[in-house]
């Protein structure tokens, strides 16, 4: 599993993917008054001869706990 090339470098700074099991966690400090959702296309290949992949898209709601 890995983010598409088309994410960003600074969203893909804010989460963290498991490149085995396609746990997507944060890795960053998210504000809800800069950015209320992300929108992140994750991609999947195997290990077969030819790889296979397949991608999916992935929306993170950010909520304002202060609110």
């Amino acid at each position: 599993y890995s983010f598409s090339a088309a994410i960003s470098a600074e969203v893909q700074d804010l989460f963290i993917i498991d490149k085995n099991s396609g746990e997507v966690r944060t890795d960053g400090e998210l504000d809800f008054e800069e950015v209320q959702s992300y929108d992140l296309e994750i991609e999947a290949r195997d290990k077969g001869t030819p790889p296979l992949s397949g991608h999916c898209s992935l929306e993170v709601t950010v909520l304002d706990m202060n609110d």
